[in-house]
């Protein structure tokens, strides 16, 4: 049963559960606010118990450490990062996606314990634990970089009335208006340079370090941060077309498209893994009428 726990492909987005007729159960995850430690505590816990287990029963043999007594640890370092997992299980069930990855793990680890096999029934659910982790940390990141290319764009510009300068939102600005850019803004539309010079920061465009000077007539693009002197700017985009915008409006979509071969995944998964599931369930069970030895707790094993 721990073959088919893998075929269930995994999105990443905050722990949310999305479900359309085209591709299935679809989860991810959202480390929030939680330090590094707090993250993985569960599964220290559990890594922890887990040795200490596996030690008293290889290594140091003591008599108490046998029937309820060993069952109830195994439990205790089982439940730290399988509970979360069973309850993910049971969310996904109750909203239609019975094969989710959660009910396989599940299966296989309850299953685990159910034949005896105490250890690696834990061993199991705290390596999938600790893989989410990883991936939610790697989710968390990215929307940490999102977030921060999205802070590129001001929400307010200096616009020259005549020789007044007046702040307002960067989405009301029109296109032809003089926008002033201190020492230190950011450029909110592209526009043409009207000042004799000025020099920018491109890095949040381009990654370049090093300043670039513009000369007038030049085109300066949103994300640009003026360097030295006030620089005048004359609008000749408007906001929502800007280059800026347009990076952004691409990465957010990004993050809410799958590619082409997690979507087929996705469909094989939901054809292949209740073959899996019935197969097993098969593998333990219909021996029963053509094998006379049958012994359940081997074919549960083997299943």
């Amino acid at each position: 049963m721990e073959e088919c726990c893998s075929t269930k492909p995994k999105n990443k987005e905050p722990h949310k559960h999305d479900h359309s007729e085209g591709d299935g159960h679809d989860h991810s995850h959202d480390t929030g606010d939680k330090t590094t430690f707090q993250l993985f505590l569960p599964a220290i816990i559990s890594f922890v118990l887990l040795l200490i287990g596996i030690a008293l029963d290889n290594y140091i043999k003591t008599e108490w450490f046998t029937g309820w007594v060993r069952l109830v640890w195994y439990l205790a370092a089982y439940v730290p990062v399988g509970l979360p997992v069973l309850k993910e299980a049971y969310e996904s069930i109750i909203q239609g996606d019975v094969f989710s990855e959660f009910f396989l793990m599940g299966i296989a680890t309850v299953g685990a314990f159910a034949i005896g096999e105490y250890p690696e029934g834990v061993a199991v659910m705290l390596f999938y634990s600790v893989g989410e982790v990883f991936q939610g940390m790697a989710v968390t990141r990215a929307k940490g970089n999102i977030k921060a290319l999205l802070d590129q764009r001001p929400d307010e510009v200096t616009v020259m009335e005549g020789s007044q300068p007046r702040t307002i939102k960067a989405k009301e600005t029109k296109i032809g208006d003089i926008i002033q850019l201190k020492p230190g803004e950011k450029l909110a539309l592209d526009g043409e340079l009207i000042t004799e010079s000025a020099s920018f920061n491109t890095a949040a465009l381009t990654g370049e370090s090093k300043p670039d000077t513009k000369t007038k007539g030049e085109i300066v693009l949103a994300g640009m941060i003026n360097m030295n002197s006030i620089a005048l700017v004359k609008v000749n985009t408007a906001y929502e077309d800007s280059k800026l915008s347009k990076i952004l409006e691409m990465v957010q979509n990004a993050t809410a498209q799958k590619a082409p071969t997690e979507l087929f995944i996705r469909k094989f998964a939901k054809v292949y893994t209740p073959i899996v599931v019935f197969l097993a369930i098969g593998i333990c069970l219909l021996p029963f009428f053509f094998v006379d030895d049958y012994i359940f707790r081997d074919w549960l094993y083997r299943a």
